[in-house]
């Protein structure tokens, strides 16, 4: 057996490359990325928050936050607005395309992860979520 497969590291990693991939796939019709949709949905969440407090919420760094709000911006996904009590802050609000589809793309995110969790037993996905949080 090779060493990498005791390696936690990589067996992560190549987890993650799977459900990535699998998600990817799903958004592909959207034209979305798996963390811009993570980035709509935390908005449909809580309208009007900062570019910050999403960053926080997603533990997103400053720089890619930036890149994916441009982005859905251009794509029309999203509305950057300044905060009526202070100029200095963006609020984020979805569009109707994005109020439209959020529904859509919630169940696409929804069927990933049954998809990804297809070979694990309910208490084994149980035990996986939990652990994965722990490990967060």
């Amino acid at each position: 057996m090779a060493i990498y497969n005791d390696c936690i590291l990589y067996l992560l990693a190549k987890a993650y490359q799977k459900a990535h991939a699998c998600f990817k796939r799903r958004l592909h019709e959207y034209g979305l990325t798996p963390v811009q949709s993570l980035v709509i949905m935390d908005i449909s969440e809580a309208e009007g928050l900062s570019a910050k407090e999403i960053g926080k919420r997603l533990l997103l760094d400053n720089a890619t936050l930036s890149g994916v709000l441009d982005r859905l911006a251009e794509g029309g996904w999203i509305r950057k607005e300044t905060a009526d009590d202070d100029r200095r802050f963006l609020q984020l609000h979805l569009t109707d395309k994005s109020r439209r589809l959020i529904d859509s793309i919630i169940r696409e995110r929804d069927e990933a992860n049954k998809e990804i969790m297809s070979g694990l037993r309910v208490e084994e996905q149980i035990l996986l979520r939990r652990m994965l949080r722990d490990l967060k």
